[in-house]
């Protein structure tokens, strides 16, 4: 059995402070988002994933990676979207194994009208506090992680 390496002061530094991030920044960006469109972090993420998707629509399992959920998770977030009418659930006519998600005109309008109150949360507390350098890290460690979106680790297409 070997010796467990503990961390170091500096590396439990470093963890100290991702942790920190990953733990009390999302509740600190979904805060003004709840008093500017009644809406959670996830279901902005969501919506504003659909958004940005070709012609507003995105398999569920797609869609799931990139609002960083679970697929049982995104559906019922997605349901509650639905009930609000600003999604819309359809089998995928390309493979009816799939279900799309599809976003309404009255989900844009929400995520066009809660948009600009999200930037002004990340830019304050976010970007602003950083400097170019600092940003550039941030995203250069974030690919070293592999924890963005965009660095998917299967080879699922969907």
């Amino acid at each position: 059995m070997t010796a467990t390496p503990w961390l170091d002061p500096e590396e439990k530094e470093a963890w100290t402070g991702v942790i920190s991030i990953a733990l009390l920044l999302p509740g600190r960006l979904e805060a003004p988002l709840q008093r500017a469109a009644g809406i959670t972090l996830f279901e902005y993420m969501t919506l504003s994933h659909l958004s940005e998707a070709p012609d507003r629509r995105i398999r569920m399992s797609g869609l799931a990676f990139l609002a960083n959920g679970s697929l049982s998770r995104l559906s019922n977030v997605v349901k509650r979207l639905e009930r609000r009418g600003w999604v819309q659930r359809s089998p995928d006519p390309d493979d009816g194994r799939y279900t799309l998600a599809v976003l309404t005109d009255a989900g844009q309008e929400v995520v066009v009208a809660a948009a600009p109150e999200h930037v002004r949360s990340v830019r304050e507390l976010v970007l602003d506090p950083l400097t170019r350098s600092d940003r550039q890290a941030l995203a250069r460690i974030a690919a070293k992680l592999r924890i963005r979106p965009g660095d998917r680790r299967d080879d699922d297409p969907h």
